[in-house]
């Protein structure tokens, strides 16, 4: 059997420790700030973005580069390995399309696989691959994983101002200004064909509500694993929802962190990133 490996896209929430573990390679995306264009983890961080988006200079994203999936196709298929591609959400970014333009254009034998998901929700999709790989499993095993993983998955995240979703053209100006107008907090969920408004609130408070609501379904499915990336959000917000999912679930893995530059740059300063994984199915997967 062919060696395995796995790569993915910057957008995804791993961690150093995990990267290392699993030998994933990481595919950078980009974003362009006044005019300038910054490669994510080269010329650009997560803080050096807060600082931009602290100073309302709003980056907006740049199509992923071709040349670089190829030049990672080409480089870990040298040695005859396969490779499976795992990134982050087709309604959110072209990067899935342009990493399957670019498996035609390498000779490595490329396995593109569009998680459906995001940040710490592709990771977990992402570490499954990789363990699969280590457990001497094929691709096909691998990709019904991914799908199995994605099912046990939820993607919401706790927007504090619609300014960067307008910039990208997201939302309406119009809806932008209101909700500004009124201090309307949102709520929006990734879902399989599409980002979703699922809550809109006056205040922080609205967002504890709906978070209170939505652990409701982990009372008879217990929770894995809770993330919360977020864009220098406040700590005790972050410190109450994370109170409220493991408060019932203490042995589930949590990670707090900055999320991605690509990320930030649609959601804008304080968001919370507010991921699950559970042990049963919270939806059904459909291609």
């Amino acid at each position: 059997m062919k060696k395995i490996k796995i790569l993915t896209d910057s957008s995804v929430l791993l961690t150093q420790q995990e990267i290392e573990k699993y030998a994933i390679t990481i595919v950078p995306l980009s974003v362009e700030i006044n005019g300038e264009n910054y490669i994510d983890g080269e010329n650009i961080t997560r803080e050096k973005l807060v600082e931009f988006l602290r100073e309302s200079i709003i980056p907006k994203t740049s199509q992923p580069s071709l040349g670089r999936f190829v030049e990672a196709y080409d480089e870990l298929g040298k040695d005859g390995s396969q490779v499976v591609a795992i990134l982050l959400s087709d309604v959110l970014s072209g990067t899935f399309a342009t990493a399957k333009q670019a498996a035609q254009m390498t000779e490595t034998d490329v396995t593109v696989i569009n998680s459906k998901s995001i940040d710490r929700g592709a990771a977990f999709q992402v570490i499954a691959a990789a363990q699969d790989v280590a457990s001497g499993k094929g691709i096909e095993h691998i990709k019904l994983h991914c799908k199995e993983i994605y099912a046990r998955t939820t993607v919401h995240v706790l927007i504090d101002s619609l300014d960067c979703l307008v910039a990208g053209g997201r939302v309406s100006k119009m809806l932008g200004a209101m909700t500004k107008l009124a201090n309307i907090k949102v709520v929006a969920e990734l879902k399989d064909k599409s980002l979703d408004v699922v809550s809109k609130g006056r205040n922080t408070k609205s967002w504890l509500k709906y978070c209170k609501k939505l652990n409701q379904q982990f009372v008879d499915n217990k929770l894995q694993a809770l993330a919360l990336p977020n864009v220098a959000a406040d700590e005790k917000v972050m410190n109450q929802i994370k109170e409220l999912f493991i408060s019932e679930n203490p042995k589930a893995d949590f990670l707090q962190a900055l999320t991605s530059p690509i990320i930030m740059t649609h959601t804008g300063l304080k968001a919370v990133g507010l991921i699950t994984l559970s042990e049963k199915p919270v939806g059904k997967y459909t291609d």
